[in-house]
């Protein structure tokens, strides 16, 4: 691996100019990246995973995260209709160091901002560490990445999410909002180099420098929506004191915090990427949160197709999108500031004069999974189904009627039976286009 000459300078000054640490570093760059998952605990876990399934590739835990694995081996996660079903989430091992804060600093139900959060790793952990109750609205600017989120976070199947597609500066409307933001920002990503060579061949003491002001600019346009006395944990994927620790003395100093704790991850020292992670706390006072009731006009749901309907009310511009009651009012709020993209569980999508259960609500953990005739499939016709092919191989005996797709027992999604075949219902953008022999 050539790294660039200015790199390597500032990287030995980093490491003490330490030669056997330097030599070591450079070693666990020309290894192999380690494979680690981190399990769905809502659908799955290490003792539910049949035999046959990515269980079989399990090395040793992550000792930072819970129901986190490296894998002995990478297999081919598009081909295991497992990964589909938001059962596991493929994430580098360091950034996992989140859980181990969240369960650390984070004890009642919060009210969270991940502001950088495509492709979803960090929200996909973030649903899972929260305390109960908690409502987690995820952000990415770029268009294209925030569908990538949203399908990601669909897959996962928390009802308490909100997925926005908005710059950092909008959430200054949001004024003392949240109780936590989590912001992993754009880097110069030299945690990533032995992952990505392009990683490498864009690197230049510039672009450490244009990074490290964009990344002020976030936080200070994201402050505002911070709660006094609430937490800012602070991320990315790089080594230099520019990006890291100049910046965090900035946030506590210009915006006023407290460095709560900082914490370094590299190669040759854990079992994993480079990786910088802070937490501080934003000075203040914390005030006591008002608790506010749903709008008396709103409805329970009466639907028998998610479980508790009684906990969920449908929004005034789509009947068919549930949202948890308790978070019905920061829906509100945040619904006319904030692109939202999706929210609580779809429930259906209209289509003619029909209304077919949406591919959302087979992902969701609040699905009631007794409401729909199931077809329970093999490997083969789990992979036809996620290539949205017409599948003919349909019980006989099963009516004409909307059936769930399920695999090794966890939902895939929905089809159509019509006797003949069973109209696919899962969504064209998300098929498996990859040849399958």
């Amino acid at each position: 691996m050539r790294l660039p000459e200015t790199f390597v300078l500032r990287m030995k000054d980093i490491l003490d100019n330490d030669n056997q640490e330097w030599n070591s570093f450079i070693t666990a760059l020309s290894e192999d990246s380690p494979i680690s998952v981190r399990l769905n605990p809502c659908k799955t876990s290490d003792t539910t995973l049949s035999s046959d399934s990515i269980s079989k590739l399990f090395d040793e835990p992550v000792s930072w995260a819970s129901n986190a694995y490296y894998l002995k081996s990478k297999p081919i996660f598009t081909l295991d209709p497992l990964f589909h079903a938001g059962t596991y989430y493929v994430q580098e091992a360091s950034s996992m160091y989140l859980d181990t804060l969240i369960k650390q600093y984070v004890s009642s139900p919060v009210k969270v901002l991940d502001l950088c959060a495509a492709p979803g790793g960090k929200s996909t952990l973030l649903s899972s560490a929260l305390p109960k109750g908690s409502l987690l609205v995820t952000n990415e600017v770029i268009h294209s990445r925030a569908n990538i989120l949203v399908e990601n976070m669909v897959k996962w199947g928390s009802p308490h999410t909100i997925v926005t597609n908005n710059d950092p500066s909008a959430f200054r409307k949001t004024k003392k909002f949240f109780d936590l933001v989590v912001a992993d920002v754009p880097c110069s990503g030299e945690g990533m180099f032995r992952k990505d060579s392009t990683a490498i061949a864009e690197w230049s003491p510039a672009n450490v420098d244009l990074c490290a002001k964009r990344q002020r600019r976030i936080i200070a346009d994201v402050w505002a929506s911070l709660k006094p006395g609430g937490l800012l944990i602070y991320s990315t994927c790089t080594y230099n004191r520019e990006e890291n620790e100049d910046n965090i003395e900035w946030i506590a100093d210009e915006l006023g915090a407290d460095i709560v704790s900082a914490k370094h991850f590299f190669p040759h020292r854990s079992k994993g990427e480079g990786f910088f992670i802070s937490l501080l706390r934003k000075n203040g006072e914390a005030s006591p949160e008002k608790v506010s009731k749903a709008d008396k006009k709103t409805k329970p749901l009466t639907t028998n197709w998610i479980t508790c309907p009684e906990d969920y009310v449908s929004v005034p511009e789509n009947p068919y999108q549930a949202i948890p009651l308790i978070h019905y009012n920061d829906y509100c709020t945040l619904r006319p500031l904030l692109k939202i993209l999706s929210a609580g569980v779809l429930l259906g999508e209209v289509k003619g004069k029909d209304v077919l259960p949406a591919h959302a609500l087979a992902m969701s953990t609040a699905l009631n999974t007794n409401a729909f005739l199931k077809w329970e499939v093999d490997c083969d016709t789990a992979l036809r189904y996620l290539r949205r092919e017409a599948l003919q191989n349909i019980p006989s005996d099963f009516p004409n009627t909307h059936i769930l797709i399920t695999y090794q027992g966890r939902s895939l999604g929905f089809v159509k039976n019509i006797g003949s075949r069973a109209n696919n219902l899962y969504p064209n953008d998300w098929r498996i286009r990859m040849s399958i022999k």
